[in-house]
């Protein structure tokens, strides 16, 4: 299912100008109440203090979206060995069987390519259905091959196939494991109480200083939103192992 947070395009200025009205809220605030004074310097702490709270969320979430993307990068390049490593196994089958599962496995692989590759949703959805049918037509193919031969050689073969299944699940729950929305919200909120407490300490709010953060603070979220999704963003996991596996196979008629 697709979500702003698919869109980093669409975060960036839903947090540009949700900060800004949020800081025009607190110049609001300050000509209503117009505080004393002797208050400036307490609210010179709470707003550093938030701020710096902030910048410690922002770099907690941002190194936490990293270590996702080099997840899904090490399963890419698992999963481009595990295919590799069946279609030289399969070898050990009766020639027609192995013909079989090798056309096959060329096929799951162009599926596996094509799944890192594109971005609509629609798409996404159809190809992890035919995912699902290609993967029990090579289990079956290999299923049967080993009932008939139950040999040690066939269970490596066995065993091969078994980890190219159990690569493709492991992506799958890589590309669903995000940052928790908590992290978003709380991330949101603190956003909103600072820019709030800028403008309300803001002599003049019409200059550009007064964007400043704003404008930080919604390119950060960009760059970690954009990290984060699998297939929403600019930066993206490319199947470049798997496209160098794909160009050394032979095609299969």
């Amino acid at each position: 299912m697709t979500t702003l947070l698919d869109a980093p395009i669409a975060v960036f200025f839903c947090v540009l100008i949700g900060l800004w009205v949020s800081s025009w809220f607190g110049v609001f605030l300050r000509k209503k109440f117009r505080p004393r004074t002797e208050n400036q310097h307490d609210l010179d702490l709470v707003a550093g203090a938030i701020l710096t709270l902030l910048g410690l969320l922002i770099g907690f979430s941002f190194s936490m979206a990293i270590s996702r993307y080099d997840q899904r990068k090490n399963y890419e390049e698992e999963e481009a060995n595990a295919i590799g490593t069946e279609y030289a196994r399969v070898d050990f089958l009766p020639q027609a069987d192995a013909t079989r599962v090798k056309g096959l496995l060329v096929k799951y692989l162009d599926q596996r390519i094509e799944y890192y590759e594109i971005r609509d949703p629609k798409r996404i959805s159809e190809l992890a259905s035919q995912t699902t049918q290609l993967q029990n037509e090579l289990w079956m193919q290999i299923k049967a091959a080993a009932s008939a031969n139950p040999t040690p050689v066939m269970a490596t073969v066995v065993t091969g196939m078994n980890d190219v299944l159990n690569r493709q699940g492991y992506t799958q729950a890589a590309w669903w494991n995000r940052l928790p929305v908590a992290v978003w919200v709380l991330m949101g909120t603190i956003s909103i109480i600072c820019s709030a407490l800028i403008g309300f300490e803001a002599e003049h709010p019409k200059g550009m200083l007064f964007l400043m953060v704003p404008l930080v603070v919604s390119i950060s979220f960009l760059l970690i939103a954009d990290i984060d999704s699998p297939s929403g963003g600019l930066i993206r996991v490319a199947p470049q192992n798997l496209i160098s596996l794909q160009k050394s196979m032979p095609s299969q008629e």
